[in-house]
């Protein structure tokens, strides 16, 4: 059959994607875009309303067409009536079985009806065969699941309480990636800073396993909370210091008002955020922050959003994403008093411009240095795209080096998006 996979949401579910194209592959079946496809995989994201409604309106139209549609990821886990509602033919994936894809798809021209498989347990996620969206980024999943309770989060109750993979596995996984040629490690989990408190192994420790692999390859250790950073801080400080870990810190505050993160049940404090921030920039100075903010939760005031603008204005992430609250089904949040979507909006938009004049003021203070870069892989504009120390992006016009090679760069300019630089060493 002609198979297209559809994908959405964070880097799990694009490893997710990468795994599920290889087992089209292997079952014989075959990889096309989704205009000639017989079956369309549609692998799911619902943390926001908006794609939410964009993914049901994809199943129904599908649907209507006479394509054949198998429903994967997040969604089927807490939204399966709602699916089924929208395409009643459409086959069904739980988010831990993507390892059965090629089953679903040998078994539907002799379905009789919907197929549904649902596993308790996350099979086939490590050392399994991939097709990568980048051929030099490999991307490792370190966990499913989270043994938290944010109000709004429905992804906790999507893919349940934590399971670590166990340490071995991810490491010869990532072995396995750098032989194949990858040279930048991608790790992804709901929250990698929750990695191995169901075990004996806490991220710090399995971080110090894999920078022991031998090869050229740089590590970029994806969203940590800030509740389960400060356990391990001092232990995480200490192995960030290892060349091959990119000096980047990806920690979601969602407001910097204390009575917003309470209502939100987020098991931290903006003052806790502020030390391990304080802390990372103490040690590396050229460290990179990104950040994810909630704008319009419920009960949220003026002064509340004045806070966080506060916070961005003196931390200046060189990235925020920001969300405007949407109440997810299931979760806490979903029967709270929603803000006027006029004031969310407004606040959004406060927001986002301080943030971008943030990220124009960094942007402005790198022209003109000249820095050491991790060559990572061929840019889409054209030459090499590289990464600092510190993850930040440069675009290397003019490269004859491949992927995999540190050297020294000039940064002449810079665009929205990244940097531009030229080979000084």
């Amino acid at each position: 059959m002609k198979v297209h996979i559809s994908t959405y949401g964070c880097s799990a579910s694009q490893a997710s994607a990468e795994i599920m194209k290889a087992s089209v592959r292997d079952s014989g079946h075959e990889l096309v875009p989704q205009v000639v496809a017989d079956v369309v995989v549609i692998n799911t994201c619902t943390v926001k309303y908006t794609t939410e409604q964009k993914i049901f309106h994809q199943i129904r139209e599908l649907g209507e067409k006479g394509t054949k549609v198998i429903v994967t990821g997040c969604m089927p886990e807490v939204q399966l009536e709602d699916i089924m509602h929208q395409n009643p033919n459409a086959h069904i994936l739980g988010v831990n079985s993507i390892s059965r894809l090629g089953q679903v798809l040998d078994s539907l021209n002799s379905a009789s009806g919907s197929v549904k498989v649902f596993l308790p347990e996350p099979e086939g996620f490590q050392s399994v065969p991939r097709i990568r969206y980048n051929s030099n980024i490999h991307i490792c999943q370190l966990s499913q699941g989270c043994n938290y309770a944010c109000a709004y989060c429905i992804v906790t109750i999507a893919r349940g309480s934590l399971r670590s993979f166990e340490p071995g596995e991810i490491v010869d996984d990532i072995r396995k990636a750098v032989v194949e040629g990858c040279r930048e490690i991608w790790l992804t989990s709901q929250d990698n800073g929750q990695y191995g408190t169901d075990k004996e192994v806490l991220l710090p420790q399995l971080l110090d396993m894999i920078c022991q692999i031998p090869g050229q390859f740089k590590i970029r250790v994806g969203m940590m909370n800030p509740f389960s950073v400060t356990p391990i801080l001092d232990d995480l400080l200490e192995i960030f210091k290892n060349e091959k870990i990119y000096k980047f810190l990806h920690l979601p505050i969602q407001s910097a008002s204390d009575n917003v993160l309470k209502s939100m049940n987020r098991y931290h404090s903006i003052s806790e955020a502020n030390v391990i921030v304080d802390k990372f920039r103490s040690m590396f100075s050229d460290m990179t922050l990104f950040t994810d903010i909630i704008v319009g939760y419920p009960g949220e005031t003026d002064e509340d959003i004045q806070k966080t603008v506060d916070w961005v204005k003196e931390y200046k992430p060189e990235k925020v994403n920001i969300s405007r609250f949407t109440p997810r089904p299931h979760t806490k949040a979903w029967e709270l008093r929603k803000i006027d979507s006029r004031i969310i909006v407004n606040r959004s938009n406060r927001l986002h411009g301080v943030c971008e004049a943030v990220k124009l003021e960094s942007r402005n203070c790198m022209i003109g240095k000249d820095v050491d870069v991790f060559l990572s892989k061929p840019a889409k504009q054209k030459g090499m795209m590289a990464r600092t120390n510190s993850y930040k992006p440069v675009v290397i016009p003019q490269c004859n080096v491949g992927p995999g090679v540190t050297c020294r760069v000039h940064i002449y300019d810079a665009t929205p998006g990244y940097f531009l630089g030229n080979i000084v060493i």
